[in-house]
């Protein structure tokens, strides 16, 4: 079942700062909150029913050589900054 929510733009932010605090989505964050409280689990799966990795390395392999050159080297670890703008973090 899908769940949409409407969230006062003051509530939203501060909701999306703390789930930015712990390294996730908003998203995920709820998911999260709506699990604890629930004291249940949540399945996640792709449509296909293969493992995401799969479908990432699958996309990927389609990425042109002269696209991956000019991706960041440092997506990974500064996911925030590429994302949603913050400050890169010190390494």
């Amino acid at each position: 079942m899908k769940v949409t929510l409407s969230l006062d733009p003051e509530v939203e932010r501060r909701l999306t700062a703390r789930a930015h605090e712990r390294g996730m989505s908003l998203d995920t964050f709820l998911q999260e909150v709506v699990v604890n409280e629930a004291g249940t689990t949540i399945q996640a799966a792709t449509p296909t029913g293969r493992h995401i990795a799969d479908v990432i390395r699958e996309r990927m392999s389609k990425v042109p050589p002269e696209i991956m050159t000019t991706m960041p080297k440092d997506g990974a670890s500064q996911h925030d900054h590429y994302i949603y703008g913050f400050a890169k973090r010190e390494e």
